[in-house]
């Protein structure tokens, strides 16, 4: 008997639905967005500050200090937080202590209460959700893609830091300081919704394995003693020569931009005449640049030494800072706009080879030590965001804080080149090293010491 198919339906095609870890990356990049918004407003409020309550520079920038250093220093104890009670419980936390900061802000009267809400809660919950939590989605989500998508949330956090400057700056000129506040934390409060709803610890969870990867992976059970484990991996991390070197040139890396470029840029062109809104819009620019800089990082470092990137993102970021004193004037020019555009393109660049190195060489505990390499980045961060209000305070320019910390530029890109690679071994698809399932030639994954 013959089969009629002349009137058979054709088959129905094959859905295939984005895999759920770029859900995961998704939201995990909208609550960056929404916690990097807090990052760069402290340069918007120095001048409301000032003109309410007649503060110094030094004395505000003492709670912009407080927060940058609570940003670096509670990066690792919250990947380690991750490990024990889950991403999203901690992103959750992060994004309410955020919006609880942003709200009581609002009501400051005293130095006091501005250090100890926008110091210590804000920076309590942006550290948490700072780059440790993008290593520590990537490295759980992703097997394939982990440069690229770490380049992608990175430049969320550009996107929250830079991009909303020009309206937030806007808002305080036109409604005042406080609803400019208010704005970011509304959003905080918008995207926990998303995260409850969307956000998933593990790929188990979700029934599927990594994204790049045809293994199931169950999912460990949780790490008990969080704050001991961050503490442990730091000792021994601390005893080896690459955390130092790593530490050191990320110290400097925030020394050269929330410190100087987020903190006190905006006050320096406004002192050479600029508009405070041009000079928001500037740094905006830079944070479009940032985005094309950072996933153009991302993509380099799954192709290239992540050393020699460091080193040259660290020498031309220095030359652009020496430069940058004879540019400021009242009026934008086209040099000033150069300065932006590549400033912009090596600002964030710097985090995706960093996190690769700090990978390669501590393997599963990588996340937490680069955790502990940011709060170096943010007390570098903070001790020039204070050191810089007092030197204006004392000198009344900025000019010789623009020299100096482009000096300490050029001293990064030396310790980066004084990195040495891990040994040489073959590598699994997943492993630290492996670059889109496969091995990255010349490069190793076997960690300086075991998992804590």
């Amino acid at each position: 008997m013959t089969e009629n198919t002349e009137n058979a339906a054709p088959a129905p095609a094959i859905r295939r639905s984005p895999h759920r870890a770029w859900w995961v990356a998704a939201v995990s990049g909208l609550a960056i967005v929404a916690a990097g918004a807090f990052t760069t407003m402290s340069g918007l409020l120095v001048g409301p500050l000032r003109a309410e309550f007649g503060w110094s520079r030094s004395t505000i920038g003492l709670a912009v200090s407080v927060n940058m250093a609570l940003y670096g220093l509670t990066a690792p104890f919250a990947a380690a937080l991750m490990d024990r009670f889950g991403m999203r419980r901690v992103v959750l936390g992060a994004l309410t202590a955020v919006a609880a900061g942003g709200v009581l802000t609002t009501a400051v009267t005293r130095t006091w209460q501005l250090v100890l809400v926008w110091g210590v809660l804000v920076g309590l919950g942006t550290g948490s959700l700072a780059m440790a939590f993008a290593a520590t989605v990537v490295g759980r989500w992703f097997v394939r893609r982990r440069g690229l998508v770490l380049g992608v949330l990175t430049a969320a956090g550009v996107v929250g830091q830079f991009v909303f400057l020009p309206v937030l700056s806007w808002t305080a000129d036109h409604h005042g300081w406080r609803l400019a506040v208010l704005a970011p934390a509304l959003a905080a409060l918008v995207v926990m919704v998303l995260v409850r709803l969307l956000m998933r610890d593990h790929p188990a969870d979700a029934g599927v394995p990594p994204y790049g990867s045809a293994v199931f992976v169950a999912k460990p059970p949780a790490v008990p003693g969080a704050a001991r484990r961050a503490l442990r991996v730091l000792v021994r991390a601390a005893r080896t020569g690459p955390f130092w070197l790593l530490a050191g040139t990320f110290a400097i890396c925030g020394a050269s931009t929330n410190g100087i470029m987020w903190t006190h840029f905006t006050p320096a062109a406004h002192d050479h005449g600029m508009p405070t809104t041009v000079a928001a819009s500037l740094l905006a620019l830079i944070g479009v640049f940032n985005v094309a800089g950072t996933v153009g990082s991302g993509w380099l470092t799954d192709r290239t030494d992540p050393r020699r990137l460091l080193a040259s993102y660290y020498a031309l970021r220095g030359l652009s800072l020496m430069f940058l004193p004879l540019l400021l004037a009242p009026a934008v020019r086209t040099p000033l706009v150069l300065f932006v555009v590549v400033f912009g393109l090596l600002d964030v660049a710097t985090v995706p080879p960093t996190i690769a190195l700090a990978r390669e060489y501590y393997g599963e505990d990588g996340a937490i030590v680069f955790g502990w390499a940011n709060a170096a980045h943010q007390l570098g961060a903070g001790l020039v965001a204070f050191l810089g209000g007092v030197a204006r305070d004392a000198s009344g320019s900025y000019d010789v804080v623009w020299i100096a910390v482009g000096a300490l530029c050029a001293a990064a890109a030396l310790l980066a080149l004084v990195l040495r690679r891990p040994g040489s071994r073959p590598v699994t698809g997943g492993g630290p090293g492996a670059v889109d399932g496969g091995p990255r030639t010349g490069s190793a994954t076997a960690p300086c010491f075991p998992r804590a």
